[in-house]
């Protein structure tokens, strides 16, 4: 992709990301519907890409501060501009929201992102819950996979769909296998849950007690090569005798 051509939300994703690390942060993509998360000595920041500033630019960023004080929104600088059009309203509205700015600029070669407004302390009741709920997704994943302000649930790894990976993987290799002895080799904890709710129908149950990989199951495993080849080395490093007799 040429510097110049943002065609979508996810064109931002890279430079912010990139900005944000220089700065010292870990970054995470589409987080509980949050385009990008990123972390550093414990405080959560999070950014909401946008090609255009808008009314639902704003109404995200608005929810994203029952999570965070620190909540900015990124947005594309026109080429041949310096600031986007009607910046001092923008910067005014902002203000008035205590919500940060950051802005894209496009050159010939490269972007350069510039933080062109911090947000305010915003003293409203945070949501704990959610708060948590952010915090354990991104502790929780093994890498990152997605590339934020893109909103293809189906594509997105989740927490979850991570977890759920790892057991259609575990049991591929393994055949046949309880909740318990997935458990033992490594898979999460709620993988009872994941086998019986079965929610990608990726299982099978060929008796009591058992789970097998479903053919939808094998099938969509290749849509996940990455997160696939993490699991299984793990898995083969801890039981290295399995190599040899594989069911995959």
């Amino acid at each position: 992709m040429k510097p110049e051509m943002i065609e979508k939300e996810t064109d931002l994703f890279k430079p912010v990301k990139s900005y944000l690390e220089h700065n010292g942060y870990k970054v995470h993509a589409e987080v509980d519907r949050c385009d990008v998360v990123a972390e550093r000595e414990g405080k959560l920041t999070i950014v909401e890409l946008k090609k255009h500033f808008s009314v639902a630019l704003l109404a995200q960023a608005v929810e994203r501060q029952r999570i965070t004080d620190r909540v900015y929104v990124a947005v594309p600088v026109p080429d041949g501009r310096t600031v986007p059009f009607n910046y001092s309203g923008m910067v005014l509205l902002l203000k008035r929201l205590e919500i940060g700015l950051l802005l894209v600029h496009i050159s010939d070669t490269a972007f350069k992102v510039e933080a062109a407004l911090h947000p305010s302390h915003y003293n409203v009741l945070k949501d704990r819950k959610r708060q948590r709920t952010v915090t354990r997704e991104i502790k929780g994943r093994v890498g990152e996979y997605n590339t934020g302000g893109s909103r293809a649930a189906d594509k997105q790894i989740t927490l979850y769909r991570q977890n759920t990976v790892q057991v259609a993987l575990y049991l591929n290799i393994l055949g046949p296998s309880s909740p318990a002895a997935l458990r033992s080799a490594g898979t999460c904890q709620k993988t009872g849950s994941i086998l019986r709710k079965n929610y990608y129908g990726w299982f099978i149950k060929p008796a009591r007690g058992l789970y097998e990989l479903s053919k939808k199951g094998r099938e969509d495993l290749n849509d996940y090569p990455e997160l696939s080849s993490y699991y299984r080395s793990l898995f083969y490093k801890r039981f290295p005798e399995f190599k040899t007799f594989s069911m995959e």
